[in-house]
């Protein structure tokens, strides 16, 4: 891959790696890490301590309606199985990405299901 200087690719990279220096995630309090692409949102809960994933959830399955509205039920689907998983509280790893839009949602319906950040 080539390397671009001022590309928007490289400026999330290089706000992702500011994140990532300061969140980890454990078994107890593990990383919610979310990546939204052009079509899709995807997100996982991971534990570093052992290089694992706990749960994921995305949108790609979902039907219909707008892309925040898909989004938001990719929220509610991943924080019904962290409360599966008897997981309270998360640390949030928004990606690199703007707190806004999409990413806002599914952080939004997370918090709606009852697990703190």
């Amino acid at each position: 891959m080539k390397k671009i200087k001022n590309s928007k690719i490289a400026h999330r990279k290089r706000r992702h790696g500011k994140i990532r220096s300061r969140v980890i995630g454990t078994a107890k309090l593990p990383r919610l890490s979310v990546f939204r692409s052009n079509k899709f949102i995807y997100a996982q809960l991971i534990d570093d301590e052992k290089q694992a994933t706990i749960a994921s959830a995305s949108d790609f399955g979902l039907k219909g309606k707008t892309k925040t509205e898909r989004a938001t039920q990719a929220g509610s689907n991943l924080a019904k199985m962290a409360n599966d998983k008897k997981i309270k509280s998360i640390v949030f790893d928004r990606g690199g990405f703007i707190y806004a839009g999409r990413v806002k949602a599914f952080a939004e319906a997370v918090r709606a299901s009852g697990i703190k950040f």
